[in-house]
């Protein structure tokens, strides 16, 4: 058995009841402690927050940034490498061409030298000129176009030509003849005076040989220039009274008059233009006209065979015609080359 006794009635004098008041306000106090701490705490996890999401912000930023700049630059260097690489595309697919068409005009003549050697064989024949030849060949034969020995008067040696015979009725010397560009026109005096290429392809007959021809006594000449363009629209020029004046003048040309539907380059449509009357200029003999320099084109120019690509031909400042310019090749446009500048085709 067990046996209380409570004595909790005297109010007076209680402490359990001041211990219980103490420990009350203890616990307000502590209450009251927690809520600043707690109140503290947020705000200080508020502020760390928040560092730490523009510090996030921030490294986004900048990582956005650098991706943005990174790839503008990898876009740029892959498109100048782009650039660099159709520009090297485009000059190999240049150059292949340009080599297929030199391959294709040289099988072209390596075949028609072997197919066909013997009809173009030199008649041994002393005419005059190819003229001379037809008017005395032709009263008994049809005389072929081909190779011919001739010889002129004046000249000391015969040598060989080529005669159209079928050409306008034919009896045509011809002088000079661009087809496929093989043969380089761009030659010194040297090569002009005594004639260069094959006269069963492209050549130049030569200065003296063309003298010999059309300054023969009793004898009046034509020139007869043949154009032809590339899409196969031919043209041509004629002048009466064709000659030249001996080595001495420099083979200076003289021309009578025009007709034709390629119009006058000769004459050009200026007065300083006018190639008739010239003498013959090369790079290294230089009789064109411009003392000291020439206006061409806006341009100031010193010699007109170095404007031509150091070709030959009878310049005047440097006008209108050249035939013996560089030749075109198809799809390909030079600066000069042949020329003919009153005709639209040229």
């Amino acid at each position: 058995m067990y046996f209380f006794l409570f004595l909790f009635f005297n109010v007076k004098d209680s402490p359990v009841v001041n211990i219980v008041e103490d420990v009350s306000n203890a616990k307000d106090e502590s209450k009251s402690n927690d809520t600043v701490c707690k109140e503290d705490c947020e705000e200080s996890c508020d502020v760390k927050t928040k560092i730490a999401r523009e510090e996030k912000h921030f490294m986004c930023r900048n990582l956005q940034s650098s991706i943005v700049s990174y790839t503008r630059s990898t876009k740029k260097l892959l498109r100048n490498m782009m650039d660099e690489q159709q520009a090297s595309l485009d000059y190999l697919s240049n150059q292949v061409n340009e080599l297929m068409n030199r391959v294709l005009l040289l099988t072209t003549e390596v075949f028609r030298k072997q197919l066909d050697p013997f009809p173009h064989r030199p008649v041994q024949s002393h005419g005059l000129d190819c003229t001379d030849i037809k008017d005395t060949i032709g009263s008994v034969s049809k005389t072929p176009s081909g190779l011919y020995i001739i010889h002129p008067e004046g000249s000391s040696y015969p040598f060989e030509v080529m005669c159209d015979m079928d050409y306008r009725g034919g009896g045509w010397t011809v002088i000079q003849k661009r087809i496929d560009g093989i043969i380089d026109f761009q030659r010194l005096w040297c090569d002009y005076l005594d004639g260069f290429g094959d006269l069963l392809g492209e050549f130049w007959l030569g200065l003296k040989k063309i003298f010999y021809i059309v300054n023969q006594k009793n004898t009046s000449f034509m020139l007869y220039v043949s154009l032809e363009s590339e899409d196969d629209t031919l043209a041509y020029a004629s002048y009466d009274n064709f000659w030249l004046e001996d080595e001495t003048r420099f083979f200076k040309m003289h021309l009578g008059r025009y007709s034709g539907n390629a119009g006058d380059a000769f004459r050009g449509l200026k007065k300083e233009d006018n190639q008739n009357a010239m003498p013959f200029s090369t790079s290294d003999v230089d009789n064109d006209g411009c003392l000291p320099t020439c206006l061409v084109n806006g341009q100031s120019v010193k010699s007109c065979s170095h404007l031509n690509n150091k070709t030959g031909w009878w310049f005047n400042q440097c006008g209108l015609a050249n035939l013996n310019g560089i030749h075109h090749f198809p799809g390909k446009l030079l600066a000069t080359g042949i020329q003919w500048g009153t005709w639209t085709k040229n």
